[in-house]
């Protein structure tokens, strides 16, 4: 009994600590409503995509992919309100603005698909009127291939299912808004 104990404290010694995918944001926090900043204009908000970082992927990572969901979305299936793909491995963080249109902060090689707005850049919450206050998911994905073999007209849909197959680890912060007019 006394070499089962010992061996089982020696397997647990042995075993290395795994460090855990963590994302976080100086623009949203968890549980919070999103500022005015990351607001789609039609909402009156600036459309500038917030500034995120993470850390402790797995040491197999070869990439980082980055979405953003409604899944209070009325469709049933989410809104796909940004996407972006075959960040380096090397990155971890994009600059508040990185997935606004027209910007040139994303890293080299990134890929930004097509939101379910239509276009190809950072789209941000703007929920009906009159609906309680939407979740927007935010998350990271540490990925094992270097770069998903889609294009900038990728949409969400075909977004999705990639990221599963290949994901190693995920984490998410998950914003809030709503409005009553």
């Amino acid at each position: 009994m006394r070499a089962l104990i010992l061996g089982a404290a020696l397997a647990a010694a042995a075993t290395p600590a795994f460090a855990e995918l963590t994302l976080s944001s100086t623009n949203v926090k968890s549980g919070s409503p999103m500022a005015l900043a990351q607001l789609l204009g039609s909402c009156h908000g600036q459309n500038v995509s917030p500034a995120l970082t993470w850390s402790g992927e797995p040491a197999d990572t070869q990439s980082f992919a980055l979405t953003m969901v409604d899944t209070d979305a009325r469709n049933g299936s989410g809104w796909w309100h940004w996407s972006v793909f075959n960040i380096p491995a090397s990155v971890h963080g994009l600059a508040a603005g990185a997935g606004s249109q027209g910007s040139k902060d994303l890293p080299a090689g990134a890929i930004q698909g097509r939101t379910d707005f239509g276009f190809s850049h950072y789209g941000g919450p703007c929920p009906p009127i009159g609906d309680h206050a939407h979740h927007y998911e935010i998350t990271i994905y540490a990925l094992k291939l270097p770069s998903l073999p889609l294009d900038e007209t990728a949409s969400g849909a075909q977004v999705g299912p990639s990221l599963g197959a290949t994901t190693l680890a995920t984490a998410k912060i998950v914003g809030r808004y709503g409005r009553s007019k």
